[in-house]
């Protein structure tokens, strides 16, 4: 169909920006130690929380169980689920993720 109308050719797809927050540029530099233990409820709400900032930032998170571990039961048993950010202690009991995004991205702004 030469005869074809400009208005009704195909244009080839632009991409779309990402909505989605970009990764730190730093955020390899840091670690998300969720300490936990099984079937804790609330430890299962904050590691919804961790796996989707971390996720967002691209900043790696570890769990780690305070069943097999003893020291971290002795220092953490009353306060579980606790948050980590580089090995110091971010947050216990409930996780707020803009708090928590805030802490792995605005030391380096």
């Amino acid at each position: 169909m030469a005869g074809m109308s400009p208005l009704f050719r195909r244009q080839p797809a632009q991409p779309q920006p990402s909505q989605a927050p970009q990764p730190s540029e730093h955020s390899e530099n840091h670690l998300v130690t969720l300490i936990r233990k099984p079937g804790c409820h609330l430890c299962d709400d904050a590691q919804l929380v961790v796996e989707k900032v971390c996720a967002e930032l691209g900043v790696p998170w570890e769990g780690k169980d305070i069943t097999e571990d003893r020291q971290l039961h002795d220092q953490y048993w009353e306060q579980i689920p606790v948050v980590l950010v580089d090995g110091r202690q971010h947050t216990f009991w409930r996780v707020n993720e803009e708090r928590l995004r805030k802490a792995l991205t605005d030391q380096y702004k």
